[in-house]
């Protein structure tokens, strides 16, 4: 189930170009976000290829496209060894990070209301300017997302609670199979601690329950404690932890 939702969350928030290479995924998108600029090693190789060769030739495909040398690391990676082997050719550990999982429940999740939620099934450049806002998406990073959310063929729901009009809260939520992801939940700084990021994700729950998704993930940073006091505080429980290791392009 694990290895499910991990490709999951890839599909999900995809990358701009992705390539597999013996058996690895090395995602690039011009360096918004680790997670659609790093290798997910997820599958065994293809070839009976050293790990240091596989670990040099991503870092020169990223050396390539300007970018550093990122790998995220979950608890079945291959080969297992794999952070060992990055934390003893100097990369460094950041991030660490884990997924949380909500099995939906068939009474409605949205039962109050402070703010009116809108939930868009169409990618919009409204939704794209209030999400961007929100998140300080610089214009190069907002480029970005409008390319890596425009075009997924995957069920999506673009989200956002407004009070007197003006957007407060935004996020996404992405449907494929019996799963739902949510991704980029965020509140306006003046608007927090005042229930609005709740009432976005339940609303959100409602929807994906409607298109057919049975639970829910989520992937978190683990010092982002508010936002875990209130994933804990919907049901949302902690499956698997991940990291990324870095290796800064000056030093491949």
């Amino acid at each position: 189930m694990y290895k499910e939702i991990e490709e999951a969350a890839l599909n999900a928030w995809p990358a701009l170009r992705t390539i597999l290479r013996d058996g690895w995924l090395l995602r690039v998108s011009d360096g918004y976000t680790k997670r659609s600029n790093s290798v997910s090693p997820i599958y065994e190789a293809c070839r009976c290829i050293e790990v240091e060769g596989r670990i040099r030739d991503a870092e020169r495909f990223y050396a390539n496209a300007g970018l550093n040398a990122v790998f995220k690391l979950t608890p079945f990676v291959h080969p297992p060894s794999l952070d060992e082997l990055l934390s003893q050719s100097g990369y460094k550990l950041v991030d660490p990070s884990c997924v949380k999982l909500l099995t939906l429940d068939e009474e409605p999740y949205a039962a109050y209301s402070n703010g009116n939620v809108r939930i868009e099934e169409s990618f919009t450049e409204g939704w794209l300017a209030n999400a961007a806002a929100l998140l300080g998406l610089s214009p190069s990073q907002t480029s970005v997302t409008r390319e890596l959310l425009g075009s997924s063929p995957l069920t999506q729901g673009f989200a956002a609670v407004y009070v007197d009009g003006n957007p407060v809260a935004c996020g996404i939520g992405v449907v494929e199979g019996k799963y739902m992801g949510l991704f980029d939940i965020v509140t306006a700084p003046e608007y927090r601690n005042q229930g609005y990021g709740q009432q976005l994700i339940r609303q959100l729950l409602d929807w994906g329950k409607s298109r057919g998704a049975s639970a829910c993930y989520l992937l978190v940073v683990e010092n982002n404690k508010p936002a875990v006091r209130l994933y804990d505080k919907l049901g949302f429980e902690t499956i698997y932890r991940y990291w990324y290791r870095v290796k800064p392009l000056a030093q491949i």
